[in-house]
């Protein structure tokens, strides 16, 4: 393998390629620091409401491949990366961020000891996160975006308190650790699809994933073949979208 690509490098070596070469394995333990580096993407609140099942049986891709809509980029693919979005997991992650600072604070400080920095840490993850996260079938949250909508007529303020809202942040944090792992597949001369179009009921069947998960983007691992980029790239003039202000 050639010594790891910039970053620069590595975005523009970066396509999504659509055949593989079956003749060139890719090395999981090599694809599962890449899944590391994934998981240090920026995220919202640091709640990391996220999952990656990599999936290196061929077993488990050949039943995933239909669903998938038999794609090259499925068909061909050594590995595949399924990105999940665990927002029902909020209790659990703000627990785990309650605990991060336990470590850091120490734990059970009486309330005229603590540092400002933990205050405003404790009552986010204590309060202000369960109160922006718990819902009742919508109706919580539709309560809530009618007052903050109320409130802010008068301020600024956090809008987005639906569970429709807080399911989108779920699934752009994710975006973001998808993004990292293929930068980083990138810079190791490994290629990658985000695939959008499949079957994800069937495909979080096969992967047992609970009610809650909701699978972000599935994502074909390889080394491509030269056919398996389809032609040169094409972006929108740069001037059409960049907007300095």
């Amino acid at each position: 393998m050639n010594q790891e690509k910039t970053v620069s490098e590595a975005i523009n070596f970066r396509r999504s390629v659509r055949v593989y070469d079956a003749e060139k394995p890719i090395d999981k333990h090599v694809v599962r620091k890449c899944l590391e580096q994934a998981s240090l993407a920026p995220n919202s609140s640091n709640m990391q409401l996220w999952e990656f099942y990599h999936i290196t049986s061929k077993d488990i891709i050949t039943q995933i491949i239909p669903f998938c809509f038999n794609q090259n980029a499925a068909k061909t693919a050594q590995q595949l990366v399924v990105f999940v979005t665990r927002k029902d997991l909020w209790k659990k992650r703000a627990a785990a961020n309650l605990g991060f600072l336990d470590k850091n604070f120490g734990e059970n400080n009486p309330k005229s000891k603590e540092r400002n920095r933990e205050k405003v840490a404790r009552n986010y993850y204590g309060k202000l996160i369960p109160f922006t996260y718990t819902d009742f079938f919508g109706i919580l949250g539709c309560l809530k975006y009618i007052i903050f909508s109320i409130v802010g007529i008068f301020r600024p303020i956090y809008r987005e308190v639906r569970n429709s809202d807080m399911r989108i942040v779920a699934h752009k944090t994710c975006g973001l650790a998808a993004q990292n792992f293929m930068i980083s597949m990138a810079s190791v001369d490994y290629d990658t699809c985000p695939m959008e179009g499949s079957d994800t009921w069937r495909v979080k069947n096969v992967l047992g994933l609970p009610f809650g998960a909701e699978i972000n983007m599935i994502v074909s691992c390889g080394i491509r073949k030269l056919e398996g980029v389809y032609g040169e790239r094409f972006r929108i003039p740069f001037e059409e979208v960049y907007k300095e202000v």
